[in-house]
Parts: structure tokens; sequence; C-alpha cells
């Protein structure tokens, strides 16, 4: 029997130290709710989480992407669907210029009146954006900052819009050129003309540079005019609805991308979760059991110290 080393008690209080500290890790883990709260916790683990969370995050700010996306597009097309409404009357005024039941001064009027309705068809186009990035001319800015979350590509100049819709720099979707503005539609001397006022001018220029004879140049459409202007305007409207069915399919697209993106948001969470999360049923299984071994643990300790007492006997 040994006095100054006491293996029995050394052992009792490495093993109390050890269940100690696990009885930290485990409050640890209970008042925090993570399974891994450091490195030291489970290191590849961590890393692994760690990858996932990064992961969730650009997923998350791609859904925002797409979310200002799709407010840019239904800007867009509220847009168009006004020069929509612009060019149809345009055209019934033409085909009202088209017939004999129209007088000269009938025809003035409508000359005046059409020129009009084109220059606010090309204010809208010149108008519309997001940002400050325009949406329905190509090669304009309105001012503003052009590096948007809906930002136009780097080919600027085509009138091309992309978005970035997901974490990789591929994960782009983009429009075609829009350019629903008087030139686009080819609707440019009219405009031109509309500007200055000589709405007479204006409109025989426009529908077919057709020369002016003397009712012309008193400022009304001839009916040949009148057709030929219909004509363009039919031309006009086949394009803009080309412009619109795009901005409606790429809408469409976005939106899918935006609940795929939400999907494998909510997936990689729940794996993230499994990796880092604690269950606290089982956490606090856990946590009871090393309880109960720290009070053993105790015991023990008291134990051993007591053996040593029983020297004392011999030395009796």
């Amino acid at each position: 029997m040994k006095i100054n080393t006491n293996i029995s008690s050394l052992t009792a209080q490495e093993a109390a130290t050890n269940t100690n500290r696990s009885i930290s890790s485990s409050l640890e883990k209970l008042s925090t709710g993570l399974k891994i709260n450091k490195a030291s916790d489970d290191a590849s683990g961590l890393a692994i989480a760690d990858k996932l969370r990064t992961q969730v995050t650009s997923i998350n700010q791609a859904v925002s992407n797409g979310n200002s996306a799709v407010a840019l597009l239904q800007i867009a097309d509220k847009s168009m669907a006004e020069q929509s409404k612009i060019l149809d009357t345009v055209k019934s005024k033409l085909i009202q210029a088209n017939s004999d039941t129209t007088s000269d001064d009938g025809r003035t009027a409508i000359a005046k009146d059409v020129a009009k309705l084109l220059q606010q068809l090309n204010n809208i186009a010149e108008q519309t954006n997001y940002n400050g990035t325009n949406l329905l001319q190509a090669g304009r800015s309105t001012g503003g900052a052009t590096s948007l979350t809906a930002s136009v590509s780097g080919n600027k100049a085509k009138g091309e819009l992309s978005f970035q819709i997901g974490e990789n720099q591929k994960d782009l979707i983009k429009t075609k050129t829009i350019q629903s503005n008087i030139l686009g539609l080819e609707l440019k001397t009219l405009a031109q003309n509309a500007s200055t006022g000589s709405s007479a001018k204006a409109a025989t220029a426009a529908f077919g540079a057709l020369s002016m004879g003397a009712k012309s140049a008193a400022g009304f459409f001839t009916r040949a005019q009148a057709s030929a202007g219909r004509i363009a305007i039919d031309k006009a409207i086949t394009k803009l609805n080309g412009y619109r069915g795009d901005i409606g399919s790429t809408q469409n697209q976005v939106e899918s991308a935006i609940r795929n993106l939400m999907t494998q948001a909510t997936n990689i969470k729940n794996a993230e979760s499994v990796i880092r999360d604690i269950d606290y049923a089982e956490e606090s299984a856990n946590f009871n059991k090393l309880n109960i071994i720290s009070q053993a643990g105790s015991y023990a300790i008291s134990q051993s110290n007591a053996v040593s007492q029983n020297v004392l006997r011999l030395l009796q």
C-alpha cells in the first residue's frame, strides 16, 4: 500500500476531468442548438456545413436577382402594352383616312393626330427604365447606375438584358434585343417630323416617302398614303408583339428558375441542418448520462481517497 501516489484516485480524477469537459461541450450544444460550435467539434463536418451555407447564401441572392428581374420585365411588358394600344389607334385612324367618307380637313386632322401618337410611342420607349437602365431601346441610359441586379449585359449597344439567376457565372437568362422605339419599329421619319410639328409632311414622309402633291403640301393624307401607312403600322405591330412575346417567355423562364432555386435552397438547408444542428432528444439523453457519470466519478474519487487512510491502521 502506498500513500504518496494514489493511482486509483488519479485515475478517477482524470476520468472526472474528461467527463466535466464532455458536460461543458454538451451544455454548449444544448444552449446554441448546434452540434458544431468550433472546428474541434467536427473539422470535416464544419467544412462541409460551411460550404453548404455559402451555397445557400448564393442561391438566396440569385432568387432575389430573379424577383428583381421579374419586376423589370413586368415594367417593360406594361409599357409595350401601352405602345400596342397606340399602334392600334394609329391603324384605325389610317383606315379612316383611307375612305372617301373622310374629308380633306379630316385627313389633315388625322395626320396631326398620328404624328402626336407616334411621338408618344417614342417617348414611352425613351422613358421606360429600371434603376436608370432603359428597357425598350438599345444603347441609351437614363443616367442611373447600370450595375443592377437585373443588369445590362456587356454588349449593351445591342439592347440585350441579362439576369444572373444562379450561383455560377454561366447561370444567365437573357432577353433578345428590344428596340420598340420609332427606329426599331421602322417609323423613324415620322417621329423626326412629328417633333417639328409639321404633321402633314411627317405623315407623307413616313408612309412610304411618297412625293408630296398639292394636297399633301396643304397638310393631309391622300388615300394612297394612308394605305401605305397602314402597312407600315401592321409591320410595327407584328414586331412589337414579337418583343412582348420574348419578354413574356423570359419572365416565365425566370420564374421557373426562381422556383427551382428555392427548392434547391430548402434541400441544401436541410443537408446543412443534418450536419450542424443537434437533436435535442439525443443530446438531452447524453447530458443526463454524463451528469450521472460525473456524480459517480465524484463518489469514486471519495472512495479512492478513503482507501489511503487504511495505512494508518497498519501503524497502530
